[in-house]
C-alpha cells in the first residue's frame, strides 16, 4: 500500500476536519472509517455551528475560526448554509440581565440587543420574549447532507482518500493495523468520537457519554430568520453561564422548571429548507446511555417549545444521539511518537473541531 502523510481513524466532523487541515498543508491523507457511512454524533445534531455562548477565551476563538472555516468551504463543497446567526430569546427578568451583561463583554461584539418592538416586528412567531440578543456570527448546516458531501468533496478536490467499512485495532508510530491490512504515514491522528473502549482506552477514563433526545416538526407556517435559544441555554452554555448576572437566572429556573434542568432540556430551534423544525435537546450522563426515547423527556422539550414559540407542530421524527463528554472541552494526547488521540468532550465538534484541528496538524507538522 502507498504511504502517506498522515493517517485519520475516524471520519465524523473531528476526523473530517483534521484531513482537511493536513490536505490544506499539502499532505497526503488516508481516512478509515469503520461504518459504511456517516452515523454518529456528527449527524444526530442541529448542523448548528454555534459561536455565541461557547466558553470565554479559547473555546470562543475556537468557534468563530470554525465558522469562518465553514463559510470558506461551503459553496466548494456544495454545503448548504440553511440559517445564518442566532436569536437569544429572554422570557424572565434574570434572563434579560445575562443578556444585557453578555452584550457588554467582548463576546457581544457585533451582536444586537432587541427590545418588544424590534421582536414583534421581526420575530413575530415569538411569545413571551421580552428582550433578545441577535448575534450574525453562528450558522446551520443540515448535518444528514453537509458530512457526506464533505467528505466527497475531500476525495475529489484534495489529497484525501477515504475508506469506509475498515476497523483499525492497533496503532504505533508511522504504522496502522485494519481488517484490510497494515497502513503507514508520518503521523497518525485517532478520533474515536464516544468509543472509549477501542483504541487507546487508558487515556480517555475520565470520558463519558451523553445521550442527547431531539425531534424534527413539521413546517409551522412561518420562517425563523435564525436559529432560537431561550432562558435554558443561558444557564448551559458557559459563555452566558460563567457570568455573575447567571446564578440568578440559575436559581430561578431551579423554581420554574425543576424538572427540566434535572433532565439537561434546554432549547434549540432550527429551521430546514423545507420549512421542518430540528427541536431539541436534553442531556443523560452515562457510561452506557439506554438506548430508549423518553415521553418524559419529549414533553419537557415541547413544552420549551411552546413557551417561547406557541403550540408545536406534529412531530415528523425522533432520535438519540450520544457524544464523548468531559471535565474539558476537547481531549488531545499523544500515545506514541507521531500519534495523538483527539476527542471533542463537549459536544461542539461541528462548532470546533476545524480549528482545534488546524492546533493539532500545527503541532505534528509545524506551521
Amino acid at each position: 500500500m502507498p504511504r502517506h502523510d498522515l493517517i485519520v481513524v475516524g471520519a465524523g466532523i473531528v476526523g473530517l476536519a483534521h484531513a482537511l487541515a493536513a490536505a490544506r498543508r499539502g499532505k497526503r491523507v488516508l481516512v478509515l472509517e469503520r461504518d459504511a457511512r456517516a452515523n454518529g454524533a456528527s449527524i444526530r445534531n442541529f448542523g448548528f455551528v454555534t459561536v455565541t455562548g461557547q466558553a470565554r477565551g479559547r473555546v470562543w476563538a475556537l468557534a468563530r475560526r470554525s465558522a469562518e472555516i465553514w463559510r470558506e468551504i461551503a459553496p466548494s463543497a456544495g454545503i448548504a448554509i440553511e440559517q445564518q446567526g442566532l436569536l437569544l430569546a429572554a422570557e424572565r427578568p434574570e434572563a434579560i440581565a445575562v443578556v444585557d451583561a453578555f452584550h457588554a463583554t467582548e463576546m457581544g461584539q457585533d451582536c444586537l440587543r432587541l427590545g418588544p418592538a424590534a421582536l414583534a416586528e421581526q420575530w413575530p412567531m415569538l411569545r413571551n420574549a421580552r428582550a433578545a440578543l441577535w448575534s450574525p456570527h453562528d450558522l446551520r448546516v443540515d448535518s444528514p447532507l453537509a458530512m457526506p458531501r464533505l467528505a466527497r468533496w475531500l476525495g475529489q478536490a484534495w489529497p484525501v482518500e477515504l475508506s469506509y467499512g475498515v476497523t483499525v485495532h492497533a496503532v504505533e508510530t508511522g504504522r496502522v493495523l485494519s481488517t484490510c491490512g497494515a497502513h503507514e504515514a508520518d503521523a497518525v491522528i485517532v478520533c474515536p468520537g464516544d468509543d472509549g473502549s477501542g483504541l487507546f482506552p487508558g487515556l480517555l477514563t475520565d470520558v463519558t457519554r451523553c445521550k442527547l433526545q431531539m425531534l424534527r416538526l413539521a413546517a409551522p407556517g412561518w420562517r425563523l430568520p435564525s436559529p432560537v435559544m431561550s432562558d435554558l441555554s443561558m444557564v448551559r452554555y458557559l459563555g452566558y453561564a460563567a457570568l455573575d448576572e447567571a446564578r440568578a437566572l440559575h436559581a430561578r429556573l431551579r423554581e420554574d422548571a425543576a424538572d427540566t434542568l434535572a433532565n439537561g432540556v434546554h432549547l434549540i430551534v432550527v429551521q430546514g429548507a423545507d420549512g421542518s423544525l430540528v427541536v431539541g435537546d436534553s442531556h443523560d450522563y452515562a457510561a452506557t446511555p439506554d438506548p430508549f426515547l423518553s415521553a418524559e423527556i419529549e414533553r419537557l422539550i415541547l413544552e420549551a417549545f411552546a413557551r417561547i414559540l406557541g403550540p408545536p407542530p406534529p412531530v415528523l421524527a425522533r432520535w438519540t444521539g450520544t457524544y464523548a463528554s468531559g471535565a474539558e472541552h476537547s481531549l488531545v494526547r499523544a500515545p506514541a511518537d507521531r500519534v495523538r488521540l483527539v476527542v471533542v468532550t463537549s459536544g461542539t465538534g461541528a462548532s470546533t473541531a476545524f480549528a482545534l484541528a488546524e492546533e493539532v496538524i500545527d503541532d505534528l507538522f509545524g506551521r
